[in-house]
């Protein structure tokens, strides 16, 4: 019986997720949306990056039951901010066997920065807090991985982090540790929990500028305190992101977005590489260029010069990290004429791709290429705009990139017949 890497995908989600994988699109729409390019739907040059090799066999391991850890990084601009279609991914990956949900990791409050938060996990506040992005020109502030920075300058703030929001196990981020990072270089302000008890053990890191929670328990939620230690004229308590830790195995997800997001934006952020080497990331996937792109005064030596610059930053945290660049999608100038400087970036990332052997996903080519994103919106899977994408337009996104890292795990398997997972897709 002949099957494919994407069909067990499936059929693992039926019997750990019904709901989710009862929404899987691509199975049922290729018929009615014939503008995108289904055969261009491939990871191209994988096998020119060794890396994916590693990447893989860790995948492998995961899907038959194994216990190991996997580390996925996700960076953008608005498209991952929103987390709809990273979190599509993040949850079908987590979801595909027992093993396979590691812990929720890192994340932003975007709420009290006064911007758009993801619906997968709450973030509830008080106080007068006032956001930073390093998207915007104007502002300037210190930055970390998330390059979003809140300031509150009140005397207190109480926040609230709910680690589940729409998922569909209420227990799937349970949390036994949790780090926040902040401006730890100065001591006007101290954090402390509504419940003092529940803290066990608690580390400081100067360096990447995080403090952290051993917990006596494992919590579905947490409330901090944010409080002013005396009262010091100018005295700001910065929030620069927090991360929600356990001891499982398995694969974690983190995405980072800020709305506006490109390469020279994160540059201004100060902290990122600090932070970033916390952690050991087993695939990068970088979905930086729509901004860049943007504007006409697009600069393609530079977009260049910031492209390369990233994968360096990358392979110094994880010389061994697996690194997908994907080609921003078609899109509109000001609503009103189709954006021809995506062809030249698309250009750029093969140009990149090849000379530090990463892997691309050329999502403008699948889409349809150049004034597709009109095609996109007749059929309301793009807003008017014809940047951002509606959900479904967003969900169709997160199924092609799925059903292309399934079909190069497949081809990658293929090589190793005796393999589980491949004696379970030719069963």
């Amino acid at each position: 019986m002949i099957r494919n890497t994407l069909f067990v995908f499936i059929w693992l989600f039926t019997l750990s997720i019904p709901a989710l994988s009862q929404t899987y699109l691509l199975d049922s729409i290729e018929s009615n949306y014939s503008f995108i390019n289904w055969k261009a739907n491939k990871i191209k040059m994988v096998e020119k990056s060794p890396a994916f090799k590693t990447f893989f066999k860790k995948l492998d391991t995961i899907a038959r039951g194994g216990e190991e850890d996997l580390h996925i990084f996700h960076i953008g601009g608005s498209h991952i901010q929103a987390d709809i279609y990273s979190n599509r991914l993040r949850s079908y990956l987590q979801t595909m066997t027992p093993t396979a949900t590691g812990q929720r990791g890192f994340i932003y409050p975007y709420s009290i920065a006064k911007t758009n938060n993801p619906g997968n996990y709450k973030v509830k506040y008080d106080g007068n807090w006032r956001g930073y992005r390093c998207s915007v020109r104007k502002d300037s502030i210190a930055w970390g991985l998330s390059g979003v920075t809140a300031v509150l300058k009140d005397s207190i703030s109480n926040v609230k982090i709910i680690a589940n929001g729409n998922t569909y196990h209420d227990n799937m981020y349970d949390f036994n540790k949790i780090r926040i990072f902040y401006d730890n270089w100065s001591t006007d302000y101290e954090i402390s929990f509504k419940q003092d008890s529940l803290v066990s053990e608690i580390k400081e890191n100067k360096t990447a500028h995080y403090i952290e929670y051993t917990l006596h328990k494992t919590v579905k939620e947490i409330e901090f305190c944010i409080r002013k230690t005396e009262d010091i004229p100018n005295a700001e308590f910065l929030m620069m992101g927090i991360e929600l830790m356990n001891e499982n195995k398995g694969i974690q997800y983190t995405s980072i977005g800020v709305n506006g997001g490109s390469f020279s934006f994160y540059k201004r952020c100060r902290y990122f590489e600090e932070q970033l080497r916390l952690y050991t990331p087993d695939l990068f996937i970088v979905s930086i260029g729509t901004n860049d792109a943007y504007h006409p005064d697009f600069n393609p030596k530079k977009y260049k010069e910031y492209y390369t610059d990233l994968i360096k930053l990358i392979q110094r945290a994880n010389p061994n990290c697996a690194v997908l660049l994907t080609v921003p999608n078609d899109s509109y100038y000001k609503r009103k004429i189709p954006n021809p400087r995506t062809r030249i970036a698309q250009k750029i990332i093969y140009e990149v791709a090849k000379e530090q052997q990463m892997a691309v996903w050329d999502f403008y080519e699948i889409m349809g290429g150049f004034n597709s994103s009109q095609s996109w919106y007749t059929h309301k899977l793009m807003p008017r705009d014809r940047i951002h994408f509606t959900v479904p337009g967003y969900r169709i996104k997160a199924d092609l990139l799925l059903q292309a890292i399934a079909n190069s795990w497949e081809k990658e398997l293929q090589l190793k017949p005796n393999s589980i997972l491949n004696q379970i897709i030719n069963e």
